[in-house]
């Protein structure tokens, strides 16, 4: 049994090979010759989002400002039959082809450059190391700080950035070959999972919830309607947000229909697609730091009350590297034990305390005393 709120954050170095460049020729085709048209037609300068740089200023962050009880293990590469519990063989025989080389695999984002097949195994692998690390109970829970990501990637399909499905292979390796019977797997990234949704469609033994940007917003996905088919019906849990939500309407959809579903389903292991795009920086969203805090206080106390604190992050998206970091370093905190911030209060002491500096200034004392408790409220 591990200790509560220990926490292993899996890191290894072999992922940042993946590194596509879109100054590199790639192979010759009609997808080269539209992908360049494409970005020629965007009149700025354009750099590939998912780089290096992501993992990098997480760990950066991490050792400039650690959290304690947060420990650091490598990863490992996954084997081609872990991968083909969720993807096809035909599928990765394409994807292994392109090992050593550069290429367009989609007409909307997703690139390799000669490291890359190499790194996304280590990315699908080092999924599995943080969910063995909790499933032999080395550890609570556990933060696979992986690249390339995965939730885009479909059976037979790389999208979205994406060439396996990380946090599908881990979900699936620990069915199959570690003894859960149920996983939940949650995804706040801040885009539908279109590919996990349509890995576990019609599996009732994994439960898929995903709160997320409505369509039309990359990859117009996730509507409430798709709930899954056949035994898998009603597994499938979507919350398409508009634009400018935040920590208010996340939480309410936490407290209201993710744990009455996890409390239905029991699950043995939490999976977290751990998207930080919905944070403000981020322009897609308007989550705070506050709100992954509590989004994880949630899932801590769901995983202690469900499945004996076995809780696992993979990390899927965020784009902008500062709340990219910070975001990652504010679950630490929480995993290793750190009480939640309620969202929307951070700031109110501070405010009180200029309220009492500064309101001598612009109102005496009789008209404090004089003043009836609702006066403020009148004058708005």
């Amino acid at each position: 049994m591990s200790n509560q709120n220990s926490v292993i954050a899996f890191y290894d170095e072999r992922m940042l090979a993946h590194e596509p460049d879109i100054e590199v020729p790639f192979l010759p085709g009609r997808m080269d010759k539209r992908i360049r048209s494409l970005l020629s037609g965007l009149g700025v300068p354009w750099h590939y989002p998912e780089h290096p740089a992501r993992l990098t200023a997480i760990r950066h962050l991490l050792e400039l400002e650690p959290v304690p009880g947060v420990t650091f293990e490598a990863g490992m590469a996954a084997t081609r039959e872990q991968l083909a519990r969720v993807h096809t063989l035909t599928y990765l025989d394409h994807i292994s082809q392109l090992r050593g080389e550069s290429a367009w695999l989609d007409e909307d984002t997703t690139a390799v450059s000669p490291g890359s097949v190499d790194a996304a195994e280590v990315a699908a692998g080092t999924a599995i190391a943080a969910v063995e690390a909790v499933i032999q109970g080395r550890a609570e829970s556990s933060f696979a700080l992986v690249r390339p990501p995965g939730h885009h990637a479909e059976p037979v399909r790389a999208r979205g950035f994406c060439l396996f499905n990380n946090v599908a292979v881990a979900a699936a390796h620990a069915r199959l070959a570690l003894g859960c019977e149920r996983v939940m797997i949650v995804d706040w990234d801040v885009h539908h999972g279109n590919g996990t949704q349509d890995i576990f469609w019609a599996d009732p033994d994994v439960l898929c919830f995903d709160i997320h940007r409505a369509a039309p917003f990359y990859p117009g996905t996730g509507t409430l309607e798709e709930i899954g088919v056949g035994l898998g019906e009603g597994t499938n849990i979507n919350v398409p947000l508009p634009a400018d939500a935040g920590d208010v309407a996340y939480l309410k959809a936490f407290r209201e229909i993710l744990v009455p579903a996890a409390e239905w389903f029991k699950p043995d292991l939490i999976l977290v697609s751990a998207g930080f795009d919905p944070h403000t920086h981020d322009l897609a969203m308007n989550v705070s730091y506050d709100g992954f805090a509590a989004m994880t206080g949630i899932l801590q106390e769901l995983a202690r009350q469900q499945c004996g604190g076995r809780l696992v992050f993979v990390l899927e998206g965020g784009y902008n590297l500062i709340s990219l970091s910070r975001g990652v370093r504010t679950v630490l905190k929480v995993l290793a034990g750190n009480t939640p911030p309620t969202p929307g209060l951070r700031g109110l002491s501070e405010v009180e305390a200029a309220t009492a500096f500064h309101r001598s200034a612009f109102v005496t004392e009789s008209e404090d005393l004089a003043a009836p408790p609702d006066a403020g409220q009148e004058r708005q």
